[in-house]
């Protein structure tokens, strides 16, 4: 089940991305470590990510919360049978999700995750 789908924009600017979000769109911060995190007051599942430049690599250019971290596992073995390219292993991270990073057939890096429980 995927629980929502979440864009990822270039963190050149950190603070200025945040006012930007947050002064134009009226997005509430929901995350500022490890990477900025804004989300719709009315719609806590319409997001915006902005890790800082460089802070993964390669950069994903959205994320895809399939639920649950056995979705995760599942996710990754189909890619991983697929033979797709796995550009950031099957990881639990500290800030408390599972994920892994695959490329899609057009290039695109794709974050897989689920939050612990």
């Amino acid at each position: 089940m995927i629980s929502r789908i979440h864009p990822y924009a270039d963190g050149n600017d950190l603070p200025a991305s945040r006012d930007f979000y947050v002064e134009v769109f009226g997005l509430e911060v929901a995350m500022e470590d490890p990477v900025l995190c804004l989300r719709s007051p009315d719609n806590p599942t319409a997001q915006v990510i902005i890790p800082p430049r460089g802070a993964e690599h390669p950069p994903p250019r959205f994320g895809i919360d399939v639920g649950e971290p056995a979705a995760v596992d599942a996710a990754h073995a189909e890619a991983v049978r697929r033979g797709l390219r796995v550009v950031y292993p099957l990881t639990d991270e500290p800030w408390g999700v599972r994920r892994f990073f695959v490329e899609d057939p057009g290039g695109t890096v794709v974050n897989v995750l689920a939050h612990l429980r």
